[in-house]
């Protein structure tokens, strides 16, 4: 979560108060308008206070125009009236609310199956508020197992964890929290996830794990899992390293099950030993929501689940986070009992669909060279093509902002830094239709951004719109 600081003023602004809310009274704006940094002396009426809060959020972006996020921004108004139904039950208390419990297990149960466990009743999982928590969890797994492994050095030798440099920042997270080295591949040239062999060739005896990402944050790519797999494999017939896989499937791990059948990423690949998905993003669910599967108990050490009695009954627990609404949990069965296979393979379908045809209209237009066109996740990068050289990617998202439209712009990191592009997600919701809207609007800008003599933008650093 972001920090925030509170406020050094002593005399702050007030929130102005419509004489209209509430009983007309030309003088209320002044005797009922709130502090804005300190609680009021006085209660509000609801009304007010609710108008309040809903004008002020009016200044956010549309949800629905956002190009940026991978999260969820629409949902039938039926899901919507489940989740109001289901705010006030808490996920952690298992035994007083025992359906919700169950249909937690449910979507485990579920999600085994998706990812082809070999024996899905051995299967360990549980839900997340998002897949932060779940690769948390999973990481803290892989250490546990190797300091176990090798309670003869540990905490002498200091733990790794392998990765692609293009990594979502939770990983980062979880090396500087947990005190594991952070072993990334470099991106290299058109390549810009995880190397296999470079990745194996990283591992050693302090090696917890290596993360394979299916579908990158950075372009949409899904990294080779089963390519990896084998490197491993082949490492552990030369060494005898055995090193376990995670896959942080955030969003692919709702996409290949139903577009990629035949894509071997999962639990039919024995190397794999936990998977990670977030149901707010692919999954079809407001945020937030995530899950975590272990391939067996093996893989998630007895030690880590915590058995809590004082709630009125037993209840095994591993997570970070304790007390969070049942909502979306609920809301995420909702989504598997009313799409089944056949719904989420032509929702997924239909979204690919659109990142395919808004990328060949993108490229068509000229200007723009594609890094990824959209068939892997519904996602694409783009940057100018070499002929551009009056205007930059950040110019073209700070354009597009002025018509409604959210298009990240930002740098690659090691050893692509040189490359700068924008990104496009595409979401249930994201239409056809609003692909050739927005696509419209990007043509409009097209002519005043080539009759600039150069990118406005002097620091690409701080331009970036790159935050998850």
């Amino acid at each position: 979560m972001a920090l925030h600081k509170g406020s050094g003023k002593r005399d702050e602004r007030k929130v102005s108060v419509n004489p209209f809310f509430g009983e007309a009274n030309p003088v209320s704006g002044m005797t009922e308008a709130p502090p804005t940094h300190r609680l009021p002396d006085t209660p509000l009426p609801p009304t007010t206070a609710y108008q309040l809060v809903h004008d002020e959020l009016m200044l956010d972006g549309n949800a629905r125009l956002n190009l940026a996020t991978f999260v969820t921004t629409w949902m039938e108004p039926q899901a919507g009236a489940l989740m109001a139904e289901c705010a006030d039950k808490n996920m952690i208390d298992k035994d007083e609310y025992p359906r919700t419990a169950e249909l937690e297990r449910r979507c485990v149960a579920m999600l085994a199956e998706l990812w082809n466990a070999p024996d899905p009743s051995s299967v360990i999982g549980c839900s997340t508020t998002g897949s932060s928590e779940a690769c948390m969890l999973a990481g803290l797994a892989l250490k546990r197992r190797w300091s176990r492994k090798n309670a003869d050095r540990y905490p002498g030798a200091r733990p790794n964890l392998v990765m692609g440099v293009n990594v979502q920042v939770c990983w980062d997270k979880f090396c500087d929290f947990w005190e594991v080295e952070a072993r990334t591949v470099p991106m290299e040239g058109d390549r810009f996830h995880l190397s296999p062999r470079e990745a194996a060739a990283l591992c050693d005896e302090n090696t917890i794990g290596v993360v394979g990402v299916l579908g990158s944050t950075f372009d949409g790519s899904y990294e080779p899992i089963a390519e990896l797999c084998a490197e491993l494999d082949a490492l552990q017939e030369r060494t005898g390293l055995d090193v376990p896989v995670h896959v942080d499937g955030a969003s692919g791990a709702m996409i290949a099950p139903f577009l990629d059948p035949d894509l071997e990423w999962d639990f039919r690949l024995p190397r794999v030993a936990s998977i990670n998905t977030s149901g707010h993003k692919y999954g079809l669910v407001y945020p937030g929501v995530g899950w975590a599967l272990w391939r067996d108990a093996e893989a998630l050490p007895e030690e880590l689940v915590f058995r809590v009695n004082y709630l009125g009954g037993d209840m095994p627990t591993f997570a970070l986070n304790f007390s969070r609404p049942g909502a979306q949990v609920v809301a995420q069965y909702y989504m598997f009992l009313r799409l089944g296979r056949e719904g989420y393979r032509a929702v997924q379908q239909s979204t690919r669909d659109v990142a395919r045809h808004l990328a060949d209209r993108v490229e068509a237009l000229g200007d723009f060279r594609l890094l990824t066109r959209g068939d892997q996740l519904p996602v694409f990068a783009f940057t100018t093509a070499d002929h551009v050289t009056s205007y930059d990617v950040f110019d073209v998202s700070r354009r597009m902002r002025e018509h409604g439209w959210l298009v990240p712009a930002y740098t690659f990191p090691p050893d692509r830094e040189d490359l700068s592009v924008l990104r496009v997600v595409c979401r249930n919701g994201f239409s056809h239709d609003l692909a050739d809207l927005f696509l419209a609007d990007l043509a409009r800008e097209l002519p005043g951004l080539r009759r600039q003599e150069r990118p406005s933008t002097r620091d690409k650093g701080a331009a970036t719109g790159f935050h998850h």
